[in-house]
């Protein structure tokens, strides 16, 4: 009798969208391709916005560290290609709109592709004290490469007033499409093991879980046969999750594996817990041992509406624009590109918007996907029949923050605990009446941050 190996481990909440990651899942990660120009943006993660180190005019070379801030919330950003500083101007931002970037031409005839390797099972973890761990990740400028990218440094740091107990390994990519992780656990797994190793030492873990969704069998094995191979990986345990999205949000994966509730308002951190993205660790592993900063990372490029969908390793900054013609284009039926997947991506209007640490996915959508869509969510009254509630993952009331915000009603909204959406969009996909409940609260958080003077007006 064959046994199951579905998991039943999940959270509360959430929803199941079509995966759609059969386009680009068996793709092995190939080279991106060789660029002319790239913007490296100085704004790629939360928290304080590099000042640039170098101006118009300046050669650079690849892995120098071109732009970075005194803060503690902070991450230095790096050149990925050797050049000359063309200018420092605005760019297309895919969160803020504009933002300023240092813009790098490639010197003639030098390579701009960076070779990616995967480690030997011999690496010895005590050859680095948890000081120089840190200190390797804050300059490498690593940040996390699965979600809204807080700065790695300060997420394995350790704080005798909140000690760390337990380090969690998102494996899951539950969004549909990506599958950049999906491949790096398979073709990369060395190399996670030992970030793995140097984010536990420097947090202070005791215990260590690696999470994935149980879609990935295959991924599963891999990590578990490997686990057995490499040295004093003994307490290292993989958790097969349920495939549910969103199974790899940070706190749901924390209520999953370890049924403990993060704080509203709060971080991991106040519960003890360090959840890393298995692109991170391995991003980590680089920059300890081999000192490499974070210019490079996988992308999925993936779509009905792509020639050539597949995980591409290329550089950070390059344009959206240059990475869709290497997948040979779009076809005639192409009608919006994602930044992200469908769930929580961002659409774009400029191709020439740069990748930043923590594009993991460009995802192109048909005329036919658009226009079904269109048509079959045509927008009616809310029924109250309850759905938003049942799906949302973070256990509030999407609807009623929708109509506060609709209404102008910014303090009933923040009543209803509106900053503690994580916006993953269960409640839009799943709302008979099609009404865009994420998007009212999106807006609505953009209001209350104009208020407080935290974004430009």
């Amino acid at each position: 009798m064959k046994v199951s190996t579905k998991s039943r481990i999940s959270f509360p909440g959430g929803t199941h969208p079509a995966d759609k990651k059969d386009l680009s899942a068996g793709k092995e990660i190939q080279q991106g391709p060789e660029v002319t120009e790239v913007a490296v943006m100085l704004c790629q993660h939360i928290g304080a916005i590099c000042q640039p180190l170098v101006r118009k005019g300046n050669s650079v070379e690849a892995g120098q560290k071109i732009g970075d801030c005194d803060a503690f919330v902070s991450a230095p950003v790096h050149s990925p290609i050797t050049g000359k500083v063309k200018e420092v101007a605005l760019r297309s931002h895919p969160v803020l709109g504009r933002s300023m970037a240092i813009v790098i031409e490639a010197l003639a005839h030098s390579p701009t592709k960076r070779p990616y390797f995967n480690l030997q099972d011999d690496f010895d973890v005590n050859k680095y004290s948890a000081g120089q761990i840190c200190e390797a990740v804050r300059e490498a400028g690593i940040v996390g490469m699965g979600g809204a990218g807080f700065p790695t440094r300060v997420k394995i740091e350790p704080n005798p007033r909140l000690p760390k107990d337990a380090l969690i390994i998102n494996g899951c990519e539950c969004e549909p499409y990506i599958t950049c992780d999906y491949r790096i656990m398979l073709e990369w797994t060395n190399k996670i093991i030992a970030g793995i190793k140097l984010a536990q030492k420097a947090s202070g873990c005791s215990r260590v879980f690696i999470a994935i969704e149980d879609n990935k069998p295959k991924a599963i094995e891999v990590m578990k046969t490997a686990l057995k191979i490499v040295p004093n990986c003994g307490h290292i345990q993989v958790v097969p999750v349920r495939t549910k999205y969103p199974q790899g949000g940070e706190r749901q994966l924390i209520k999953a594996v370890l049924k403990k509730n993060v704080p509203t308002g709060g971080i991991p951190p106040m519960i003890g817990v360090v959840v890393l993205n298995v692109a991170t660790t391995a991003a980590i592993a680089e920059a300890v041992i081999s000192d490499l900063p974070l210019t490079h990372r996988v992308v999925t490029v993936s779509g009905e509406a792509i020639a050539k969908p597949g995980n591409y390793y290329v550089p950070i900054g390059m344009s959206v624009e240059d990475l869709i013609e290497f997948c040979g284009g779009v076809t005639q039926k192409s009608a919006k590109v994602l930044l992200g997947g469908p769930m929580m991506g961002i659409a774009i209007a400029d191709l020439k918007t740069p990748l930043t640490k923590a594009s993991n996915a460009v995802t192109v959508l048909t005329k036919e996907q658009i226009g079904r869509a269109k048509f079959a969510r045509r927008q009616t009254a809310c029924i109250r029949c309850g759905r938003c509630l049942e799906v949302c993952p973070e256990n509030l009331n999407p609807t009623k923050i929708a109509h506060a915000v609709k209404h102008n009603l910014l303090d009933v909204a923040e009543q209803y605990y509106m900053s503690a959406c994580i916006e993953c969009g269960c409640c839009s996909y799943i709302c008979p009446a099609n009404i865009e409940i994420t998007g009212h609260i999106k807006t609505g958080k953009i209001f209350i941050a104009r208020q407080k003077k935290k974004v430009p007006g």
